[in-house]
Formats: C-alpha cells, sequence, structure tokens
C-alpha cells in the first residue's frame, strides 16, 4: 500500500509557523525569545496569539474576510489573555501577505483597502495597548478621529502612508514590503540552521533603526541600538551582554520582530527551510 502524499503547507500554517519561529528563536537582542521572558508577558503568550490567530488567516486566505475585518478579528481573538497586546504590528504585514500571497501581491491589495477597513482597524487599535505618538490629529485613542476618516474617505491604506514617516510596519504597505523582502532574502543568504533567524534579525538592528524604540524613548535612542548592533556584528561586543543591556533598559526592537515575522513567512512561501 503506498503512503498518502502529504499536502503542502497552507498559507496559515505558513503564517502560524513564521510566528512561533521568531518568538523561539534565541537571543533577539531585547525581545522576548527562548532566553528571557518580560515582566507582564511571556513566550506562552506569543504562542497562544499564534495558535488563536489561526481562522482569520485562514479567512483571510479564502477571501471571505478584509483587511479591516481580519485586523479586528486578529486583535479581538488574541486579547482574550493577560499577556496584552503581542502580534498588532504582525497582524498588519502578515494579513496582507496571505491575502496577496506574498510581497507583490500584498503591495496591491493594500491599495484596494476601503474607509470601512479604516475604521475597523481603529477599533482593533483601541482594543490594544500599542504605543503612539501623541498630538496626533489622527490619534487612534480620539473617538473624534473616526468621524475625521469617514468624513475625509481615508482609507486604511491612507492610514498607513500617514503613519509611514514614523512607523517602519506601516511604511512596509508603502514601499512594496522592502524590509520584508530584505528579511526573507537575508534568510536565503544564511545558513538555514537554529541561530539564522537570530542573525538575520541582527543583521536588520545594524540596518534599520527600530521606530518602536523611537517611540518609546526617542529617535536619539533607536540610533545608538541600531550602532551596538553594528558593534555586535564587527566582534567588538558581546551578543548576550547587547541582549542583556536592552533587557535591563526596556529597550525592545518590536517593530523589526514584527518585519522579521513577515521576512520568515515570505521566506517559508517560496521554499526555505528551517533546519533546527
Amino acid at each position: 500500500m503506498s503512503r498518502p502524499t502529504a499536502k503542502p503547507a497552507t498559507l496559515t500554517e505558513l503564517a502560524q509557523f513564521a510566528m512561533l519561529l521568531e518568538v523561539t528563536s534565541q537571543q533577539k537582542p531585547g525581545n522576548i525569545d527562548r532566553c528571557h521572558d518580560y515582566d507582564d508577558t511571556r513566550i506562552e503568550h506569543f504562542c497562544a496569539s499564534a495558535v488563536l490567530a489561526k481562522p482569520i488567516f485562514s479567512c483571510v486566505e479564502n477571501g471571505s474576510l478584509s483587511l479591516g475585518e481580519a485586523m479586528c478579528e486578529a486583535v479581538a481573538r488574541t486579547n482574550m489573555y493577560s499577556g496584552g497586546n503581542t502580534h498588532f504590528g504582525t497582524f498588519i504585514l502578515l494579513l496582507p501577505l496571505i491575502a496577496g500571497h506574498g510581497t507583490a501581491g500584498a503591495a496591491e491589495v493594500v491599495k484596494k483597502t476601503t474607509v470601512i477597513d479604516a475604521v475597523l482597524f481603529y477599533e482593533a487599535f483601541g482594543l490594544t495597548q500599542v504605543r503612539v505618538r501623541s498630538a496626533d490629529p489622527l490619534d487612534v485613542n480620539d473617538p473624534a478621529s473616526i468621524h475625521r476618516l469617514v468624513d475625509a474617505g481615508i482609507t486604511m491604506y491612507d492610514v498607513m502612508k500617514y503613519s509611514a514617516p514614523h512607523d517602519m510596519v506601516a511604511r512596509e504597505w508603502t514601499n512594496g514590503f522592502a524590509l520584508t523582502r530584505k528579511a526573507a532574502d537575508l534568510l536565503f543568504e544564511l545558513d538555514s540552521g537554529a541561530r539564522s533567524i537570530t542573525q538575520m534579525f541582527l543583521l536588520l538592528m545594524a540596518a534599520y533603526p527600530d521606530t518602536f524604540i523611537a517611540k518609546k524613548f526617542d529617535e536619539r535612542k533607536a540610533g545608538e541600538v541600531m550602532y551596538k548592533a553594528r558593534e555586535v556584528l564587527a566582534g567588538g561586543w558581546d551578543l548576550t551582554d547587547f541582549d542583556e543591556e536592552c533587557i535591563r533598559e526596556g529597550v525592545n526592537p518590536g517593530s523589526l520582530a514584527d518585519i522579521c515575522i513577515a521576512g520568515i513567512f515570505t521566506a517559508l512561501m517560496e521554499g526555505w527551510k528551517w533546519d533546527c
């Protein structure tokens, strides 16, 4: 009797796998990984989010949810535990990548979002504790902002375009998912061993100041962290020491972590094989 042929992984499964690979990798400086948790959020919360997001990913894959609907549903489903927001930025990237079957398709899908998608995105934002800029005319914490979206006909793509100058996750929507593409390409260039994701993440840290750090501290701090990552790559500083300093100071490059996940998903979809 011949063995049944295994079906290829769905995009939903690859998205979940990417989320799990990122959070269980070793030493992504400042972020939760298998080496350490935060006081109020643990690796289990990130794993739970990856599991709970499955039906939303599936609906996006089969086209039965718009990006705004999926964003709102994904945040609602993954906010049912005490760990707080875990993957808000990740969903901003993964949902269009799933809908578009990759970076090229995603770049077109996001341009077709609507005002309703924008309103639902703001509702999703309201369920999180994501850090935002103060005194913003489109402040997600201001109920009047939703009326401004509707009155001005602002789509979800317009919201990301507005946020792009100071948010690298939003910028992916407007630049053709360029850093996502870069992250995926790095994985293909590196070996597929257990440290490949850490290496990719560190290379991104050394090349781009993380905008989450800039919001939490300031742009100067984000630049300092970037230059310290370069020192680690150049062999002038130990990775563990850098990681411990980031944790001690509360410096977590969360935007790059989201892009890291999107890059892993893209690479997996294109045939990259992870080898533990």
